[in-house]
């Protein structure tokens, strides 16, 4: 079904590039009005010119208080994505308080504080998706922080889904394992590390940007009107191992 999404706005955060990029021109292709946000860049201009009529960037620092005084200048707000965040991939002993600051503030605390903000503009029938990870339901070396983040995502998903399913406004996540963004990359490239996350999917490679965006566009659909609490892994069967 075409345009499911016809005089929704949908904001995403983090849209620049990679996930967010593939989530907010999904939404624009249902016929939602995208607002896609992220730091200034050529990036976020071309994600500008793609859009076109169908939406608009904001150039601003979503962890910012500029830009939830920006959230509250809209009118309604129909489908929040929660996609800002990060990893630095390193054995416990060689994380420092900066990298655990870092990950806690841009992983949990901004994704709380924008959601806050979002609610205020939502009414029934609004949904909102958070950009977890695979992550947040297993362990993995050298990710106890990133791990501790994405489990923390999935509990604030199913806590807040419960409190808002009597407003009718649906909360879920979408767990991605690696996939092919800017972000995975220079970890993809060590062949040692590609090898291990391969054998580590039944399915026997790694995702796509389409294939999180397919799930997301599902989850912030009408289709999914039943569906809340939830968490969509896109991870090529790795956690059900």
């Amino acid at each position: 079904m075409k345009n499911q999404l016809e005089g929704r706005t949908a904001l995403v955060t983090g849209a620049s590039k990679g996930i967010g990029r593939g989530v907010a021109l999904a939404l624009a292709e249902e016929g939602a009005r995208v607002i896609g946000v992220a730091r200034p860049s050529s990036d976020l201009d071309a994600l500008a010119d793609q859009l076109g009529s169908r939406g608009e960037t904001w150039a601003l620092d979503a962890s910012s208080d500029a830009f939830l005084e920006r959230i509250g200048t809209l009118g309604r707000l129909d489908v929040l994505i929660n996609n800002l965040g990060t990893n630095r991939p390193k054995p416990i002993a060689q994380i420092t308080d900066e990298d655990l600051d870092v990950m806690l503030d841009l992983n949990l605390r901004s994704l709380y504080r924008i959601t806050r903000a979002g609610l205020a503009k939502m009414n029934r029938g609004a949904a909102i998706v958070n950009v977890s990870s695979q992550m947040g339901h297993v362990g993995s070396p050298a990710r106890t922080v990133y791990c501790m983040t994405k489990h923390g995502v999935e509990g604030f998903t199913k806590a807040l889904a419960v409190e808002l399913a009597p407003r009718g406004i649906r909360v879920n996540s979408v767990a991605p394992t690696f996939i092919e963004p800017p972000m995975t990359k220079p970890m993809l490239a060590n062949p040692e590390f590609a090898r291990f996350v391969k054998d580590s999917i039944p399915l026997g490679h790694v995702g796509s940007v389409e294939d999180v965006a397919a799930a997301t566009l599902y989850l912030a659909s009408p289709a999914a009107r039943m569906v809340t609490g939830h968490s969509l892994l896109v991870d090529g069967g790795w956690t059900a191992q």
